[in-house]
């Protein structure tokens, strides 16, 4: 996937999860505890980390949040 590609599908990522917690007037803090996930790991798994464990969190968020 070139470059550019995989920028904006990391931003659409994190744009689609930082809208969803503002429609379920959520924090990002308040989603790791709903998830018991480390915040940071969560801040990480929202911004594209491409890390096995950040796939998770990325699962859980989706679940969470109805994406």
């Amino acid at each position: 996937m070139p470059e550019q590609q995989l920028t904006e599908l990391v931003y659409r990522v994190e744009s689609d999860i930082k809208t969803a917690l503002l429609k379920k007037h959520m924090t990002q803090v308040e989603l790791a505890d709903l998830i018991g996930e480390n915040r940071q790991q969560v801040n990480r798994a929202i911004k594209g980390d491409v890390s096995p464990k950040a796939r998770e969190i990325r699962s859980k968020i989706a679940k969470v949040l109805d994406l």
